[in-house]
């Protein structure tokens, strides 16, 4: 699930880069590809390793045919924890999302205030992209997130193993999500099919 929070950042920002001219497409060198990808689970393993050492653990998620973060303990090691994965695996791969893609729609923006007629509408798919794309973002791991810190700082029981099953498949599935907007929302990329 990490991996594929960090992916959608590092995507983002990697879109921003290349279509603000920040850096150029290459798309014979797979170097930043790789890159991307080798911090992506770099990153994800620094967050998840830490339960194996004793900071929080894991355990059973919802009907117990997942594994997740122990979200029902409330002792300062898991709440702390469950803090920093908030923080640090949420909140700060949105902010680099929001950033990466309100970047790019400025950017969009600008260069359509040069280029008066066709620019408007070219800006008005890009936002509606951007903005679908924020918005199954946070339709896919808000539920989660909302569910695990209720269950971290709620009352024992007030989240029911069978409460927990659908916020957990669409945080689950979120990667799948982008691909199929950025193909039905991207003229070039529809016009190619």
């Amino acid at each position: 699930g990490i991996v594929s929070l960090i992916s959608l950042a590092v995507l983002s920002y990697e879109r921003c880069c290349t279509m603000t001219g920040m850096t150029e497409a290459d798309t014979t060198n797979y170097r930043k590809t790789w890159t991307g990808i080798i911090l992506s689970w770099i990153y994800s393993l620094v967050w998840t390793t830490p339960p194996l050492f004793g900071w929080s653990s894991y355990g059973p998620e919802g009907t117990g045919a997942t594994c997740s973060v122990n979200w029902h303990s409330k002792d300062a090691n898991n709440v702390s924890y469950i803090i920093c994965l908030f923080i640090f695996c949420l909140v700060i791969p949105f902010v680099i999302i929001v950033y990466s893609y309100g970047r790019l729609l400025c950017t969009v923006r600008q260069v359509n205030s040069l280029q008066k007629g066709t620019g408007r509408s070219r800006e008005q798919r890009i936002l509606v992209m951007v903005v679908v794309m924020v918005i199954c973002f946070l339709l896919c791991w808000l539920p989660y997130a909302t569910v695990a810190l209720i269950a971290t700082f709620g009352k024992p029981g007030l989240i029911t193993p069978t409460a927990s099953i659908i916020p957990s498949l669409l945080a689950k599935s979120s990667t799948v999500y982008n691909p199929i907007i950025y193909v039905f929302l991207n003229k070039q990329v529809s016009q190619m099919l």
